[in-house]
């Protein structure tokens, strides 16, 4: 097929498929680079289109395309869109009941199915890794790249193990998107890939339509006092970010108390509890819903009018990504910030045991040279012997050690110990965590610094995004002159 037919091609998919007058800037960049084969990163912002950026070629490439998404209710929802449209489609994830998946699994077997939406830990396991693996997959999508370095080395491993699978898959072409990647997060994203240098599109995170604010607080009142009257005085739909599960419910009593209606999710809720409040908020039956960061990707409401942050994120690209829930539909909304500067410590707190330390994986070779006798070792029977590390750090470790050739996995599953794992040292290994917390640290100064600056807040926020280009946006308080000062704070709280 020449080019010109291609384009002609693409351009009766989106309009007959998908019912659009045309596709937005940077669909056609990504969606010619899928075409042509190329390994491809895109980064485009909320609001952007990127799902169709695999749609479309997909319907264009002979073989099967895998979707891999860390959230479930994103992938119900693109999979429900593609059933509708009449696309062969299925999912495989832990919410899917098993006689489905086991009919998943035989149309995926006999090739019946454009579409395959599954999470990472699924793409992780063997069974169907081995499944794929047997398949003509021409296409492997992983949503939300930067969970590649946000979580994969944090609490969500399978994203580490999910990229080891991706390699019996055969030679797909791959589509890796997210809506922000400051430089660091696209390095790493292109390590942990593999594949050599990646084609990248980046179509810019800078949305004129977003204000960003910062609401200086003295104390943890005066910052209850403050949320009140913002939520007061909001028109429209918003969100609410706290940092913790204990602040997601003082926030919901707070505003029981004052009479103002909402719903609230975080991670420790019953999934029919999350499941409840996500579809308040989503159908419009709440305008209001407080939660932690569990709450949030993939999420499409697009007349959302605010997004106010209880408390300080960790880093600025953390930050763009949920304050870019505000406004999709292109109409001028708020991001607001509570900035008190305690608030800092509690990051702090976070980052301390985030990552794996150096005497962490100490504990753990020492733990699998103890147990070693030849044999092979269970997950459960390394965790028994490393009871002060987490399950989840634990998981981690042994994924990076698999990757440095110092451990094998085999079915069960069970490690191996190779003989380098007894006579190489793992501070190299180590070291590269302890710079990931060095990073961190840098990155949450950088926070600080944002909340605290009189310059435009926009053109510190793309300038820590590797985007240049804004010197004032026009829409930030400080732009406007209606910045708060933390001093003038003080001494009216005085």
């Amino acid at each position: 097929m020449s080019p010109t037919d291609t384009r002609r091609r693409i351009a009766q998919i989106v309009t007959k498929a998908f019912g659009l007058s045309g596709l937005r800037p940077g669909q056609q960049a990504v969606i010619d680079a899928v075409l042509s084969r190329t390994h491809t990163l895109a980064i485009m912002p909320a609001g952007a289109g990127k799902s169709l950026c695999y749609q479309v070629p997909a319907m264009l490439m002979p073989g099967m395309t895998v979707v891999v998404s860390p959230l479930i209710a994103l992938m119900q929802d693109q999979f429900e869109k593609m059933s509708e449209l009449g696309i062969a489609s299925v999912q495989v994830n832990s919410a899917v009941p098993r006689d489905e998946i086991c009919r998943a699994r035989k149309k995926i077997g006999r090739r019946t199915v454009e579409f395959v939406f599954t999470t990472p830990e699924q793409l992780a396991s063997d069974q169907l890794r081995a499944l794929l693996a047997s398949a003509h997959v021409d296409l492997l999508v992983i949503d939300e790249a930067h969970c590649i370095t946000q979580w994969g080395h944090d609490f969500r491993p399978a994203y580490l193990e999910a990229l080891s699978a991706m390699r019996a898959l055969g030679t797909p072409t791959v589509l890796a998107l997210t809506a922000t990647a400051p430089p660091e997060v696209v390095d790493d994203i292109v390590h942990q890939l593999n594949l050599g240098p990646l084609h990248i599109v980046n179509t810019g995170v800078h949305r004129p339509n977003l204000s960003y604010l910062v609401r200086p607080v003295t104390s943890d009142t005066d910052k209850q006092r403050q949320l009140v009257e913002l939520v007061r005085g909001l028109e429209g739909a918003a969100i609410i970010y706290a940092a913790t599960v204990k602040h997601v419910q003082q926030i919901d009593d707070l505003l029981r108390q004052e009479g103002v209606p909402a719903v609230s999710y975080h991670g420790r809720m019953r999934a029919a509890g999350r499941a409840a409040a996500q579809d308040a908020f989503m159908n419009g039956g709440s305008q209001l819903i407080v939660a932690t960061n569990a709450f949030g990707m993939g999420i499409d409401r697009p007349d959302i009018r605010a997004v106010i942050h209880y408390d300080l994120p960790a880093s600025l690209d953390v930050y763009s990504q949920e304050s870019g829930r505000a406004g999709r539909d292109g109409f001028p909304a708020q991001c607001i910030l509570l900035f008190q500067r305690a608030d800092r410590h509690l990051q702090t707190f976070f980052m301390a045991g985030r990552y794996p330390t150096a005497a962490d994986f100490t504990s753990v070779i020492h733990g699998l040279r103890l147990l070693s006798s030849g044999g092979t070792l269970t997950f459960d029977e390394i965790r028994t012997a490393t009871p002060a590390i987490g399950a989840s750090k634990i998981r981690v470790m042994l994924t990076v050690l698999k990757q440095a050739g110092l451990i094998r996995e085999r079915r069960g599953p069970r490690f191996e110990m190779t003989p380098r794992l007894f006579a190489e040292s793992v501070e190299s290994v180590a070291a590269a965590y302890d710079e990931r917390r060095q990073r961190d640290h840098t990155k949450l100064e950088q926070m600080v610094v944002y909340a605290q600056t009189a310059l435009c807040r926009t053109a510190a926020l793309l300038d820590a995004l590797g985007e240049a280009g804004v010197d004032r946006c026009g829409t930030c308080d400080n732009c406007c002159g209606t910045a708060i000062r933390g001093e003038a704070v003080a001494q009216g709280a005085a």
